[in-house]
């Protein structure tokens, strides 16, 4: 079913913020690229193969079975926790401390808690750091990026650093972060966006305005199966998409409905056409969020979360770097022309490029991960979409991105961030 076709005005804007529209309305611009209709790009889909086969060396390389190939049960998903677990473990050790603390065991629930309230701000204050801000680790390790990010706020919450209350209660998150190593010699791309990104909603997060408490909320969305609970995905997209709603700037609305990050693409403006037809969603921030909290709600409380297979791949730098490095997507001289003295262009999330650059990303990612499954003989249950972004797409666009532009490692079209996009 088009669930387009039967939405305008209010209910246009509210199908913009579901699931599915992310990847219907992305499948359109899809369809114009393969007429050679997109404004920006030439789409090369013989290349997908070579893309393909990166992936599957990085997944063999990483990921070892005996007999050569890829052990797909040992890939976890995409989320927080690898970045926040970068260069080595820092999440068991924090876990292990709360199985040591005096008076009452923390119970189950509790940890999970815990770990939402630390992979969500860590997530929210995760919107591109640029190429020039780092984080310097006490064992004299540095990391940029999604990883120095990550890394930051593992320290900063064992702190007690986001708490409201450090000495009685210091892992929780109730309070907004200070400075993280910021300078005017160590940059942060964004930050000013960020101290924005801690708004919260009592429904979800409680009147403490606690990450964690949305378990409590999804408990009265759940369902009992056997003896765990089962949640439906739209549930928790849910909470995410209106909880952290005042997290968006003020761009484009339909019907006084702020909608957040989608974006109008020209590849698919016709003539009399209904307000927001021409319109994309990607909801990036929010994806990578319910990533990241499903991961410790499977994990620590055994919950089942259904109609995961709505979820799409990110439309960030990294996953769409890849495509435009390997020649899936080609720029056309207008943008290529919008080059800077590094070579590549420098956009805003708004321009009509980025808009059809991340549409691409997101049905390409579909494409790469049943290539990877086609070469190997194995479904979608034994090899994730979310086991293929953390394992082959995110990674293989840093590394190539590091071989094609060694001095930044950044990638192929640069995105001005304003924290709350990528």
């Amino acid at each position: 079913m088009n669930l387009a076709t039967a939405f305008s005005g209010p209910s246009q804007a509210a199908y913009l913020r579901t699931l599915p529209a992310i990847r219907e309305r992305c499948s359109n611009v899809h369809a114009m690229a393969q007429q050679g209709k997109l404004e920006y790009f030439d789409y090369s889909p013989d290349r997908e193969s070579s893309v393909v086969n990166y992936c599957l060396e990085i997944m063999k390389r990483d990921f070892p079975a005996a007999d050569g190939g890829v052990d797909f049960a040992s890939i976890p998903p995409h989320g927080r926790w690898r970045h926040l677990d970068a260069g080595k473990s820092r999440i068991a050790p924090l876990m292990a401390k709360w199985d040591e603390e005096q008076g009452s065991p923390v119970s189950e629930k509790e940890k999970c808690k815990r770990l939402i309230d630390l992979f969500l701000v860590s997530v929210l204050l995760d919107a591109g750091a640029g190429n020039q801000w780092v984080y310097n680790e006490s064992d004299g390790e540095s990391y940029s990026r999604s990883e120095g990010l990550a890394v930051a706020t593992v320290h900063m919450f064992d702190q007690g650093l986001f708490s409201g209350s450090p000495v009685a209660q210091p892992h929780r998150v109730d309070e907004s972060p200070p400075a993280m190593q910021v300078s005017d010699t160590n940059p942060m791309v964004g930050l000013s966006g960020r101290t924005s990104l801690l708004e919260s909603n009592p429904r979800f997060f409680g009147t403490d305005a606690r990450p964690g408490n949305i378990i409590d909320f999804l408990e009265s969305e759940s369902k009992l199966d056997g003896s765990s609970l089962r949640v439906h995905i739209s549930s928790l997209w849910g909470v995410l998409l209106e909880g952290l709603a005042p997290i968006w700037p003020a761009r484009y609305s339909i019907g006084g409905v702020q909608l957040g990050d989608v974006w109008p693409c020209s590849a698919l403006a016709t003539d009399g056409q209904a307000e927001g037809d021409n319109f994309v969603p990607f909801h990036k921030l929010t994806g990578w969020i319910t990533y990241s909290l499903i991961e410790p709600m499977e994990k620590i409380l055994k919950w089942r979360f259904d109609g995961i297979e709505d979820m799409t791949g990110l439309p960030e730098y990294r996953n769409g770097g890849l495509l435009v490095d390997f020649g899936v997507l080609t720029l056309k001289p207008g943008l290529k022309a919008l080059a800077n003295s590094g070579g590549v262009p420098c956009l805003s999330p708004a321009h009509g490029a980025v808009v059809e650059w991340r549409a691409m990303t997101v049905i390409e990612l579909d494409r790469i991960a049943d290539g990877i499954r086609h070469q190997v003989g194995v479904n979608s249950y034994d090899l994730t979409l979310a086991q293929v972004l953390e394992s082959a797409t995110w990674k293989g666009g840093r590394e190539i991105a590091k071989r094609l532009r060694p001095l930044t490692g950044g990638p192929p079209i640069e995105i001005e961030s304003d924290g709350t996009v990528f």
